[in-house]
């Protein structure tokens, strides 16, 4: 399976003051023409729906916040988050066999902090724009 671009994003691109028009759609100037974007895999698509699926839980939400602010081990995250301790674990579970965090046994507990920064700007975004849209 391949992905292709639509045919109208393979028109030209007609600026009207910031704003970029192809056959109805806008685009901020500057931002590159459709027909110049790389394509990506399937395989690459795939993954990056999967990595967002996992952070789509407002609980994930929430943990990738606090391990951005230092690692943490479960009961830090129970206590922070007010959340019961076998939903923090499941929740943690799935973010593990995302990728987003890596767990780390410390004695008797496990300390988990984010992968890389990456994904908890992802996080930060998204909870931002959220924060952004509910003010207008």
């Amino acid at each position: 399976m391949s992905i292709v671009t639509s045919e109208a994003a393979s028109r030209e691109l007609s600026v009207v003051g910031e704003v970029a028009v192809v056959e109805g759609h806008e685009h901020s100037a500057g931002r590159p023409s459709p027909r110049h974007l790389p394509r990506r895999s399937v395989r690459t698509l795939t993954a990056a729906g999967d990595l967002l699926r996992a952070l789509a839980a407002p609980v994930r939400i929430a943990i990738v916040l606090e391990l951005r602010e230092a690692d943490r081990c479960v009961h830090e995250l129970v206590e922070a988050l007010g959340v019961a301790q076998p939903l923090i674990s499941q929740h943690l579970r799935v973010l593990k066999a995302a990728g987003v965090v890596h767990g780390e046994r410390h004695g008797r507990e496990v300390v988990y902090r984010l992968v890389d920064e990456h994904l908890s700007h992802i996080v930060v975004d998204a909870v931002e724009h959220s924060e952004e849209d509910r003010a207008r």
